[in-house]
Order: structure tokens, then sequence, then C-alpha cells
């Protein structure tokens, strides 16, 4: 998995705990919107 990329994103997020943003899967966003609420829980 490339840093920076999609994928990137939700596997650091889970790792971080969070698996559902607003009642919806981190999976279903845009990478910018994973990347702005991974920069928010670090």
């Amino acid at each position: 998995m490339h840093r920076g990329s999609k994928g990137w994103y939700v596997e650091e997020l889970k790792k971080a705990g969070v698996r559902r943003y607003e009642e919806r899967k981190v999976e279903s966003y845009k990478k910018h919107v994973l990347a702005n609420l991974l920069e928010r829980t670090k």
C-alpha cells in the first residue's frame, strides 16, 4: 500500500481505532476527507 493512498488512510484510521465516522464506515469516504480525519485523530 502506498503512503498517501486511500487504502493507507483507511488502514491508519483503523489502527487508531476509528472504524466509523458520522454513522458511515471510513471506507465510504473520499481520500481528502480521510486525510482530514486522520489529522484530527493524531
